[in-house]
């Protein structure tokens, strides 16, 4: 968003600071470790489903992915105006078995779905910033996400794909499924990762903006 700022609108870098979302901490940890609603792994995809988010790169690395790992289940999670698209390429690639659509999902539903996850993937063309992916952390589950989100400046901890390229996104799915201390290694950096990330941080970097240019009044 800052380069944005920067090359449509002629601003002086100099005059834009960046504050960095956050993440609740109220909910997710009530329902970490939510058991799984059915057998195997579980992959997710939870957001709107518009182009924006990247849910075609979802299905067709689903489809490289189970060629290898057969038992995995690919979970989407929201609604859009590409869902009966999605809906319909699953069913041409032959995916019915191991995908669901959940459709939207609120509240504890959202947290349950990322803590019942082996992991969480946003593959968004475009994304400001993205808390997703840290919700997703906070209930401990690895994350993968496109480097075209404005999340993946901050986050360190994640496996990080260029939205496009499924063939990436596929084989960074199968080595978080197939590599148990891999996962774990993102899920436990991750956690001491997210220890920056709060409102209150966030808060105050603002409040240091307001007096930088009020002269610190």
């Amino acid at each position: 968003t800052r380069r944005m700022i920067v090359e449509r609108y002629g601003i002086d870098p100099g005059k834009i600071s960046v504050v960095h979302n956050a993440v609740s901490r109220s909910d997710a940890a009530r329902v970490t470790g939510a058991s799984k609603p059915f057998g195997g792994k579980i992959v997710l995809f939870l957001g709107r489903i518009t182009h924006q988010k990247g849910p075609g790169f979802f299905v067709e690395a689903a489809a490289e992915v189970l060629r290898v790992l057969p038992d995995v289940t690919f979970v989407m999670a929201g609604s859009g105006d590409l869902m009966p698209q999605m809906i319909e390429r699953v069913a041409e690639l032959g995916l019915g078995g191991r995908f669901l659509f959940t459709g939207f999902l609120r509240g504890e539903e959202v947290e349950r779905m990322y803590a019942a996850s082996d992991l969480y993937v946003m593959p968004s063309v475009s994304e400001p910033f993205g808390i997703a992916p840290l919700e997703a952390m906070l209930a401990e589950a690895p994350v993968i996400l496109s480097r075209q989100s404005g999340v993946a400046e901050v986050l360190r901890h994640v496996l990080k794909v260029d939205a496009s390229d499924v063939d990436d996104l596929a084989q960074k799915i199968c080595a978080v499924l197939a590599y148990e201390a891999l996962a774990r290694e993102l899920v436990e950096r991750g956690r001491e990762e997210l220890a920056a990330f709060t409102w209150e941080r966030a808060a105050g970097q603002i409040e240091d903006v307001y007096r930088k240019v009020t002269g610190g009044q």
